[in-house]
């Protein structure tokens, strides 16, 4: 397998440097990407760099993921308008084990001489002094060179200027490049487009730090069809950890793909190989309303991030709110699932006291809930047949539901027409 080819036609790929695609193909050689530990977990745009640190490894090279606590107390000024909050080393500490523990779902850590590796960039910064780093980093990349820098020049001429601790971010990102090169063989870092100018800094300061060589690779930043941010929607980040997003969500995310979006996403997010992703645009040219590409993505990205189980619960939760599962379905989840199913549905609550001694369903669905307005639009549209409880329609607006009809001893399910739902959740 050819690296470099293969982000080619994935059209992963953006920059690349001279002679980079040569040294990949005389066998195995050590590259790195770093991740932001801004937060205990990763999120949906971490994804493209993890893919890419995945085929790296799949094409038999050895792939450093390094995570940033000492980066991370500084802040990287690429792409950003305004300085970041500083994080204290405990709070960077607790972030690195969730992310960690993320990257080990990807990369194979026992794999031999290509395993991949987490390095944490604090431990060689947390004893470098000040005046050492500048007497042996700092000496060695002029004003006039760091100033060149789109990200310097960008936040240099805005109104909020920056300050001289994200100014040095690039010397800091390029002595890890230098300390990974100079200690791991690590010859190649890669990142997204907007970390060109960072990574090189890194291979300029071996050449004239030690007179060393290395090479740089960048990947397209992802882009919805639409302009839209990538990873974004109403609700903010789409995140890896299940607590933050859950894997019904996360699920969703995908499946709720547009179609021009999901043709290159089935690219860069999946493994599946160029024969597989050129038969399922066929299959989904052919009936686009079956939506082949979304449900190919998103089965493959949620079963890699979450596991078969959770992505079989997430397809019969689809299938619960979007289909014929019976209600039986939700009692087999846990309250906190059942909640991330509804989630941004609304939902009342109602006294289990009143539930176990009986209550009409006409006064629990606009007296003691707000499913209806009013009783009498209540009547009426459960006299139309138009209201469910449980997936099952009320016969009568005079019928009496009890703690006996709550699934899992906690929830009612109405239905209002087809499509609208209200979670009842007796307390």
């Amino acid at each position: 397998m050819n690296f470099v080819e293969e982000l080619r036609w994935r059209g992963m790929l953006h920059d690349i440097m001279p002679g980079t695609e040569e040294l990949l193909n005389t066998g195995m050689a050590s590259g790195y990407i770093g991740f932001d530990p801004t937060a205990d977990s990763l999120h949906v745009g971490s994804l493209a760099q993890i893919m890419t640190l995945i085929h790296f490894q799949r094409a038999g090279h050895k792939p450093f993921a390094l995570v940033g606590g000492a980066t991370g107390m500084v802040g990287d000024p690429s792409g950003k308008s305004a300085e970041r909050n500083l994080l204290s080393e405990d709070v960077l500490q607790h972030n690195l084990q969730g992310i960690q523990k993320q990257l080990e779902k990807f990369l194979d850590f026992d794999r031999g001489a290509n395993s991949a590796q987490m390095v944490n960039n604090y431990d060689w910064f947390k004893n470098y002094t000040f005046l050492n780093f500048i007497r042996d980093v700092g000496k060695h990349i002029t004003v006039n060179y760091m100033m060149a820098k789109d990200s310097v020049k960008n936040r240099i001429s805005g109104d909020t200027g920056m300050s001289f601790t994200e100014f040095t971010y690039q010397l800091v990102q390029g002595y890890d490049f230098y300390y990974l090169w100079k200690h791991n063989n690590c010859v190649l870092q890669m990142g997204g487009s907007d970390q060109w100018g960072n990574i090189v800094t890194g291979t300029e300061l071996i050449r004239r730090k030690d007179g060393g060589e290395a090479f740089a690779l960048t990947t397209q930043l992802i882009k919805k069809a639409d302009g839209s941010k990538f990873g974004k929607t109403e609700g903010g980040n789409i995140w890896l950890d299940p607590e933050k997003t859950s894997p019904y969500k996360f699920y969703q995310f995908w499946l709720n793909t547009s179609d021009e979006d999901a043709k290159s996403y089935i690219r860069i997010f999946t493994l599946f190989d160029r024969e597989a992703i050129e038969a399922l645009e066929a299959e989904h040219a052919l009936a686009p309303h079956q939506r082949a590409l979304q449900k190919a993505l998103a089965r493959d990205i949620t079963i890699r991030t979450h596991g078969e189980t959770e992505y079989n619960k997430a397809v019969q939760s689809s299938d619960f709110l979007f289909g014929n599962t019976g209600i039986e379905f939700l009692g087999e989840l846990s309250e906190a699932e059942v909640l991330g199913i509804f989630e941004g549905v609304p939902n009342f609550k109602v006294s289990l006291t009143e539930l176990k001694q009986g209550v009409n369903i006409t006064d629990l669905l606009a007296v003691n809930t707000a499913v209806f307005p009013s009783k009498g639009e209540a009547r009426k549209m459960i006299q139309g047949g138009g209201v469910a409880i449980n997936k099952s329609k009320v016969a009568s607006p005079d019928d009496t539901y009890t703690a006996d009809n709550l699934v899992g001893g906690k929830f009612l399910v109405a239905q209002k027409g087809k499509k609208n739902y209200f979670l009842i959740v007796g307390e």
